[in-house]
């Protein structure tokens, strides 16, 4: 994909800057962001970007289609669940000295993509 560039109205639907050096995964954490990218225009029209996010937020141990499914339904608990989600994913060292806690296993399927 190299010289790929993005259109204009997906950098304006999607909520991302030409401008911006670098990318972080920080992003997924603001609601304002997190609604552009997961609003229909974005999460259709402009796979390269949700595509990439996509991999940022499976980098934090998230599954970018089951936040923005929960965007659509439930706008102001998904940031929770984000954070929970991602605690869930990276629970940190454990500093009591006793065994950690087994991982969190779910039985039920993935969400299917929007």
């Amino acid at each position: 994909m190299t010289e790929y560039i993005e259109t204009d109205q997906c950098i304006r639907e999607c909520g991302v800057d030409r401008e911006t050096v670098g990318i972080s995964s920080d992003a997924l954490f603001e609601p304002q962001f997190t609604a552009k990218l997961c609003s229909p225009p974005c999460y259709q029209e402009c796979p390269n970007i949700v595509d990439l996010y996509f991999n940022l937020a499976a980098g934090e141990g998230v599954y970018l289609p089951y936040i923005c499914e929960r965007e659509l339904t439930n706008p102001h608990r998904v940031m929770v669940e984000f954070m929970s989600f991602s605690n869930v994913a990276d629970p940190g060292p454990d500093v009591s000295g006793g065994p950690s806690p087994a991982p969190v296993t779910s039985t039920s399927p993935a969400p299917a993509p929007l």
